[in-house]
């Protein structure tokens, strides 16, 4: 047994056991990564995928017994040689945070100057992507830190902590008609065509489910991934906007007039999330702590560790 065909097996599952896929992945040809499966199961003494003639189509009982195991043990590796660089060069690496275009954008610019003054030798990688891609990242150890507010709270593997909460809001062209009014309500922007974010991105469910829950139907025109598009078609007078209280910016958005709607929808809250069992090097936990200080490193370690429940 050794650590390619560990590999061979995670990435086969992956790549949806496409065995061309996983060679091209893993820089081997088609016949090498059959011939390492079949090798690991001759000295397994086991079948670990289904079969169609050649064809492999799913995982027997004990490979997805097996998969598990692999998983850990690769993480494991992966932590070792972790550790070493803390030990050997701690000022020194790369960091790999997954987050949407909206926190990237809106809530990490401060956060990520500060570390890089901190921390001027660590390549920070910042990738862009959707909340489900973003746990994709964590679980199978490609990112570091995910920031989102959908998805990651619901993956058993990964320990999530509060960040920061906050609500949509408002936005309509400079004169238009509900800047007039006092309070709006639900009813008051069904009225008017409306542009907000897309399903599954920052708070989406949430706009739902408050007009659902007031038997009102909105006109929603447009739905884009980002505040910076909702705002520009906002502009240009494509309808009113529903965006992050944070995307909304005074003093460039100047063609813009941000509406008090507090009232109408419930808070967000915007997590942090981390794989368990994943070692993280010291200057990770600097970066967690400069969003939020209340999230100490003795916390995160503790939630890092398998089946331990995540932080409210």
């Amino acid at each position: 047994m050794n650590f390619q065909q560990l590999r061979i097996i995670r990435e086969t599952v992956r790549r949806n056991y496409n065995l061309t896929e996983v060679g091209n992945a893993l820089y081997t040809s088609q016949s090498g990564v059959s011939k390492h499966i079949k090798d690991l199961e001759d000295e397994l003494g086991i079948e670990l995928f289904i079969r169609k003639g050649k064809r492999l189509l799913g995982l027997t009982d004990p490979g997805k017994e097996l998969l598990g195991i692999v998983e850990r043990m690769l993480l494991d590796a992966k932590n070792i040689k972790q550790l070493a660089e803390q030990f050997s060069q701690s000022d020194k690496g790369q960091l790999t945070i997954a987050t949407t275009h909206t926190q990237a954008r809106y809530a990490l610019p401060k956060v990520v100057s500060q570390f890089k003054k901190a921390f001027p030798k660590v390549h920070l990688a910042l990738h862009q992507g959707s909340p489900n891609e973003i746990a994709e990242m964590l679980s199978d150890g490609r990112a570091d830190i995910g920031i989102a507010t959908e998805a990651i709270s619901q993956i058993p593997e990964l320990a999530t902590f509060p960040y920061y909460s906050w609500h949509h809001a408002v936005i309509v062209p400079k004169g238009h008609p509900l800047e007039k009014l006092q309070k709006i309500s639900l009813e008051d922007l069904a009225e008017h065509p409306i542009v907000t974010y897309h399903e599954g991105f920052t708070g989406r469910q949430i706009i739902d489910e408050t007009f659902l829950k007031a038997n009102i139907t909105p006109d929603i025109v447009m739905s884009a991934l980002d505040a910076d598009v909702i705002k520009t078609y906002v502009e240009l007078g494509l309808g009113i906007g529903i965006i992050a209280s944070m995307a909304y910016q005074k003093d460039r958005d100047t063609q813009l007039t941000l509406l008090e709607s507090s009232h109408l929808f419930s808070n967000n809250t915007t997590r942090i999330a981390i794989r368990k069992g994943h070692y993280l090097r010291g200057y990770a936990y600097k970066f967690i702590e400069l969003c939020s200080k209340e999230l100490t490193e003795s916390d995160i370690k503790l939630a890092l560790s398998p089946n331990q429940p995540e932080l409210e």
